[in-house]
């Protein structure tokens, strides 16, 4: 099973940035976290590395029902998206599977709300 779904954006990097946001709207979900990883890798290790986002997406409704079920499920949220150019030179926009990172948690209640946020972000990148 794959960690991931993802797909080639046709556009550049700030549209997929811009289209994923609006997107993850559509769907419930606000960003949280905006993680600039070309940025902070130039300032730390002052290396050159391609444009590369981690958008941490919620969607509270869903937070809330995966937080009254196991308590230490905030280890595993915000859902990730990352917008990245690959060594190719395209735009690329991948989402986290809930249900991979549910698996290693032994919590039977998690199971229906991890396939619905799964089919959500699935929207997301397949409307891309």
């Amino acid at each position: 099973m794959s960690y991931y779904f993802s797909k080639i954006f046709d556009g550049n990097f700030d549209e997929a940035i811009e289209k994923v946001t609006a997107e993850l709207k559509e769907e419930g979900f606000g960003i949280l976290t905006n993680i600039d990883v070309k940025e902070t890798l130039e300032k730390k290790l002052d290396v050159d590395f391609p444009n590369y986002k981690i958008l941490g997406a919620c969607n509270p409704e869903f937070a809330y029902k995966v937080l009254q079920a196991e308590e230490h499920i905030g280890l595993m949220l915000p859902c990730n998206v990352i917008v990245f150019e690959n060594k190719s030179g395209k735009t690329v926009v991948a989402a986290v599977d809930p249900n991979a990172s549910m698996q290693a948690i032994n919590n039977p209640n998690l199971g229906e709300i991890a396939e619905t946020v799964q089919g959500k972000l699935k929207s997301v990148i397949e409307r891309l």
